[in-house]
């Protein structure tokens, strides 16, 4: 729980001071679909050959009263021909809108890491969504919700339930017209395990279509079963982004 508090101190203090923006402002989304797509390719030889992958994409539908939007990650990397990371995610959720800043939602979310503590995790979660500043700039965005989650130990395939609070802070900002950075913190806690995730990215648009972005993606669990040594996972990736 002590961690729990921390993270949450540290996080809400990071984003109030830095504002972060990297995406259009969900309010001002045009009616219909859009998307996103992110793809990132490594690979190196010579004394060590390593190859890396990671693909992202995100569906926004929007309505006048509702908002669903489906994403999806996939993470591959090998060394040395043997594989030493695979992570596949999933997100559903719907936003029924209430006015213009609140909204109540409805998400499920699904995390199979090969590598990690848990494979998978799955959560649904329902609660209340507000925007708490918004400037031409500058956007930041939380929410916060009860639900139910399953766990599987990766290693040894013993599964626990628990209910849990989720937490989520989004925090945009437009540095320069064409370059943008944006952090999300998501925390699920729990009395037998609290998952947090921090991501940040710098975006650089060379057009409307096509960008370029530096990720950076922070993964901890408090409790881990045993066979898996460490509790923190970290990523960092570089993709070609493309919106459609």
């Amino acid at each position: 729980m002590r961690d729990l508090i921390k993270v949450m101190l540290a996080g809400g203090v990071f984003f109030l001071a830095t504002s972060v923006y990297a995406q259009e402002d969900p309010e001002d989304l045009p009616l219909g679909w859009t998307g996103v797509g992110e793809f990132g390719f490594v690979s190196t030889s010579g004394n060590t050959d390593t190859q890396s992958l990671n693909l992202a994409l995100e569906f926004i539908r929007n309505t006048e009263h509702w908002r669903y939007t489906f994403a999806g990650t996939a993470l591959s990397s090998s060394k040395n021909g043997s594989k030493d990371a695979e992570r596949y995610t999933a997100q559903l959720q719907g936003d029924r809108k209430l006015n213009e800043k609140s909204y109540l939602f409805a998400v499920y979310r699904y995390d199979a890491d090969k590598f990690g503590a848990y494979d998978p995790q799955q959560s649904v979660t329902l609660g209340y969504g507000r925007l708490l500043m918004k400037s031409e700039k500058h956007e930041l965005n939380s929410e916060i919700g009860v639900g139910y989650q399953k766990l599987k130990a990766a290693s040894t395939g013993v599964t626990e339930n628990q209910v849990i609070g989720r937490l989520t802070l989004d925090d945009m900002w437009l540095i320069t017209p064409s370059t943008a950075w944006n952090n999300r913190l998501l925390v699920e806690a729990g009395s037998d395990n609290t998952f947090t995730q921090f991501n940040t990215g710098l975006t650089v648009s060379m057009n409307e279509r096509f960008a370029l972005k530096l990720g950076w993606e922070y993964r901890h669990n408090t409790e881990i079963p045993p066979g898996v040594v460490d509790k923190t996972d970290t990523t960092t990736t570089a993709n070609l982004v493309y919106k459609f």
